[in-house]
């Protein structure tokens, strides 16, 4: 286990009761497996206490704690007979984005995500979840076709943000992250978009423009990182603590802004302590969203989604 900054005290009780639990088991004293057993439960407590008011910043260091489950980790989860399908019939394919045909609890659809991988070789191949233009356009040639064949649409969020490099602007990422956020106006099936980590900037509006968007407890969303933040208004990357309370970020911010539809409550301790029962509720999640949409006609979802953007904006404006 990968333990965060604040996370230092409990890394050192959960580390003292292991040391007397292999001391047990070598036969050094009969009393230490009861010791071991209170210091887990006191890790426990502590566990509980941290994670009970975590404040924005600390909300972000667990949004991209490395051992969160990830969008391969879903799909593998919650769909079955997934079909990969790669490029966007222009320039190539692109790592950072997955999606394919797929199963949901029997059901037909089509499922896009970001990846960012889990160690540093799948982290390099998959570029940190940061997609390029071609990472959208496959995206929005996937949407077509789940149009086309009347498939919902499932979205998993997780990314910085769009990928900033030099080539990426001279493919037109601008214009391919404006595209599928157009495109996912213009579908007549249902979208519903999960943030399941870090939910950046218009690399994510470009998947999460949705007739229904949900957050795990702990992830973020955010017009831009805190640390790009900081940079801009005060001049100094450090004060990013600062600027994730002004950012609202959070779940709870967003619910509260009606930004956001729902939040999935995560494990105690965040996804990372265990993936499986953080995936299988976002499952549950994603079909209940869909469930609102059956038996509705394409205009219906297309007045849906357009309605939850403007109800948005005329809220902002108010």
């Amino acid at each position: 286990m990968t333990y965060l900054e604040f996370e230092k005290p409990l890394a050192d009780l959960e580390g003292k009761a292991e040391e007397l639990r292999v001391l047990a088991r070598k036969g050094e004293g009969v009393d230490l497996e009861k010791e071991a057993a209170a210091l887990d439960k006191k890790a426990e407590e502590m566990l509980r206490d941290l994670y009970k008011q975590l404040d924005p910043w600390r909300k972000t260091q667990v949004a991209r704690h490395p051992e969160r489950p990830h969008c391969r980790d879903y799909i593998a989860q919650l769909f079955s007979e997934y079909t990969p399908l790669a490029g966007d019939r222009a320039f190539g394919e692109d790592h950072a984005v997955m999606g394919g045909l797929a199963r949901f609890r029997d059901a037909p659809c089509i499922v896009i995500g970001h990846e960012k991988g889990n160690d540093t070789k799948t982290r390099l191949a998959h570029n940190f979840g940061m997609a390029r233009p071609e990472g959208y356009r496959k995206a929005i040639r996937l949407m077509d076709m789940a149009d086309r064949f009347r498939l919902p649409v499932i979205s998993l969020v997780d990314t910085p943000g769009a990928y900033p490099g030099k080539g990426a602007e001279e493919r037109g990422q601008s214009e391919a992250i404006a595209r599928s956020t157009e495109k996912c106006l213009q579908i007549g099936v249902p979208l519903v978009s999960v943030v399941i980590g870090e939910g950046g900037s218009g690399g994510a509006v470009a998947f999460a423009t949705a007739n229904r968007i949900a957050m795990l407890e702990h992830s973020i969303y955010s017009v831009i990182s805190p640390e790009g933040c900081a940079s801009i208004l005060w001049k100094d990357a450090e004060k990013m603590r600062e600027a994730a309370h002004a950012l609202k970020l959070t779940a709870q911010d967003l619910k509260k802004l009606e930004v956001v539809d729902r939040i999935i409550p995560e494990p105690v301790g965040g996804a990372q302590r265990a993936p499986l029962d953080a995936i299988n509720a976002v499952g549950d999640a994603i079909a209940e969203m869909l469930a609102e949409f059956e038996g509705k006609k394409p205009a219906e979802i297309i007045k849906d989604r357009r309605q939850k953007f403007l109800n948005m904006g005329s809220k902002a404006l108010a």
